[in-house]
């Protein structure tokens, strides 16, 4: 399948054990099923893309439905994707996550947990004020924010005190550890934004992992030194007898 991506559901966090014994952490996403909802041309829309939707949705405007009739499914979220071949899609086919497999690269797009209003030492790691001196109140103060006469007002874009979290965040270079068809989940490794049953968006970066780099035995024998050409030359004896001075 030549989708880009799928819309998935984060599930949470947990351990993955290798084969050979080592752990990872790891990030749980349901993905999908999702299905297509519309086919975007480039002679009718100007581009080539396919819509897809995911998750129930209970209320739904007129327009929204109506859009939705043809896919035969009422859904909450709606996202495009690129395609490389139109061809091998048609409103109303499902996608699972069998179009992701195991070691691809991708970057998974969520939204971060909101932490409401937050000062500067959380906001934006301030480390306060001085504790001695009297100034028992300044351990968590922001600090001067701007000079009086000039320029007399603060500067746009001063590190303050405001709304934490809540906004869309983009992690690349994740690796896909495993896929499970059967129930529908992605193991991508490390941490991924947003809180458990956050909507997450999973999209190919187009490269696989690179392999680990596999160092040559060395086959050098006790007593051997290794040349220029990386051959192995017999070493002088280290109790070689100098030479008779005539």
């Amino acid at each position: 399948m030549t989708i880009s991506g799928l819309l998935g559901r984060k599930i949470g966090m947990t351990t993955y054990y290798r084969e050979d014994g080592s752990t990872q952490a790891v990030t749980a996403i349901e993905v999908g099923p999702c299905v297509i909802t519309q086919v975007k041309t480039k002679a009718r829309d100007g581009y080539e893309a396919v819509q897809i939707g995911f998750g129930k949705a209970k209320n739904l405007s007129k327009p929204e439905a109506g859009h939705l009739e043809r896919s035969g499914g009422r859904f909450m979220h709606l996202q495009e994707y690129k395609v490389k071949d139109l061809g091998e899609f048609e409103v109303g086919k499902t996608l699972k996550v069998d179009v992701f497999q195991a070691g691809e690269i991708v970057r998974v797009t969520g939204r971060s947990r909101g932490m409401g209003f937050q000062g500067g030492v959380k906001r934006h790691n301030f480390h306060g004020g001085p504790k001695t001196h009297g100034q028992s109140d300044r351990q968590r103060a922001p600090g001067s924010i701007g000079s009086t006469t000039s320029p007399g007002h603060v500067w746009k874009g001063t590190k303050m005190a405001s709304h934490m979290g809540n906004a869309q965040v983009t992690i690349r270079s994740l690796e896909i550890v495993k896929t499970d068809p059967e129930k529908n989940i992605l193991l991508i490794s490390g941490a991924v934004p947003g809180s458990a049953n956050g909507i997450v968006s999973i999209e190919k970066l187009g490269r696989m992992k690179k392999k680990p780099i596999v160092q040559k035995k060395d086959d050098r024998k006790p007593g051997q030194a290794k040349t220029a050409g990386g051959g192995a030359a017999a070493a002088r004896p280290a109790a070689a007898a100098a030479k008779p001075k005539k």
